[in-house]
């Protein structure tokens, strides 16, 4: 097992860059975001132009990680597959094939996405419409070595009253994305504020785990009795709760030692990557690396290399 970090908390700052802080910080991998650098985008990183991305960038990426003892863990590109706006959902469809076109080009055998959610369907309709979007997906990445791998967030900011937006977030769900070809990129911190205990639903489900984040979260039960879980209602802000909020690993509800024990009982070999989302760690480029350096200090005596 190595630990590792995802790109897209620091989204100005260029992969060069961030392969040598990485590196010479305890971190072995990177899960490399390449988000379409559009305008007015700001807050998601591109660190791979998939886009335009040819044998010679790879060439050179690849020597970049190694002149920092780094490898890739995944190509990362989290977005909404089942949009609602057809003409986004393919365009989103179109970068994630150049995502998959990246990695197979780096010899990387994973990407990261969602499943997303059409949020002016019910979930019954949303489960056959990705049944019907997903699997020539799969079989494009299939072709190219690539497995996709999903993560588990709610993504309940998609959604205008908050639900979830993400069909991965129940555990419920992951046989039925098994059934389209996809995979999971596990990450136990969504479990803790939805109710679920994250270490059992990775001992039900750990051989659909091909890639792992590690992200932690805080839970304030006072005010969960105030909002519900679903969260405030009045004034309402997408992506706050008003009654949880992410931390980075070690700061949070979730148990990592007993966590990654799991995780190597059941023989996981891959990569356990750090996603920054922590508020109270951001802000400045010193403070996400500060909130980074406690993640790593927090999981690196668990993590036998």
């Amino acid at each position: 097992m190595r630990l590792g970090l995802l790109t897209a908390c620091l989204p100005g700052e260029s992969l060069d860059d961030v392969a040598a802080w990485a590196g010479s910080h305890g971190y072995r991998a990177l899960e490399v975001a390449a988000w379409p650098d559009l305008p007015g985008r700001d807050w998601e990183a591109s660190h791979l132009d998939v886009e335009s991305f040819g044998a010679a960038d790879a060439a050179r990426v690849r020597d970049l990680l190694a002149e920092h003892d780094l490898e890739i863990s995944a190509v990362a590109y989290y977005e909404n597959n089942l949009h609602e706006d057809e003409q986004v959902r393919e365009a989103t469809h179109e970068h994630l094939r150049r995502c998959i076109d990246a990695a197979h080009l780096l010899g990387v055998g994973l990407v990261g996405t969602f499943v997303g959610r059409d949020v002016s369907r019910t979930v019954a309709e949303n489960l056959r419409l990705a049944e019907e979007a997903l699997p020539p997906l799969v079989a494009y990445a299939a072709a190219r070595g690539v497995r996709l791998v999903v993560e588990n967030c709610p993504m309940e900011g998609w959604h205008p009253d908050g639900y979830p937006a993400n069909l991965a977030y129940s555990p419920e769900l992951w046989g039925w994305m098994g059934d389209l070809g996809l995979w999971l990129n596990y990450d136990p911190s969504h479990l803790v504020w939805l109710g679920i205990d994250p270490l059992a639903a990775l001992e039900a489900h750990v051989d659909r785990v091909l890639h792992v984040q590690a992200k932690d979260v805080e839970v304030h039960p006072a005010a969960r009795d105030r909002y519900g879980v679903f969260g405030q209602v009045l004034d309402r802000q997408p992506w706050v709760s008003g009654w949880w909020r992410y931390r980075v690993p070690g700061l949070g509800e979730v148990d990592w030692r007993r966590l990654v024990d799991a995780l190597y009982q059941a023989g996981y070999d891959g990569v356990v990557s750090v996603e920054h989302e922590d508020p109270v760690w951001s802000g400045t480029r010193e403070r996400v690396c500060q909130g980074l350096t406690v993640a790593e200090r927090t999981l690196a005596p668990l993590i036998v290399g």
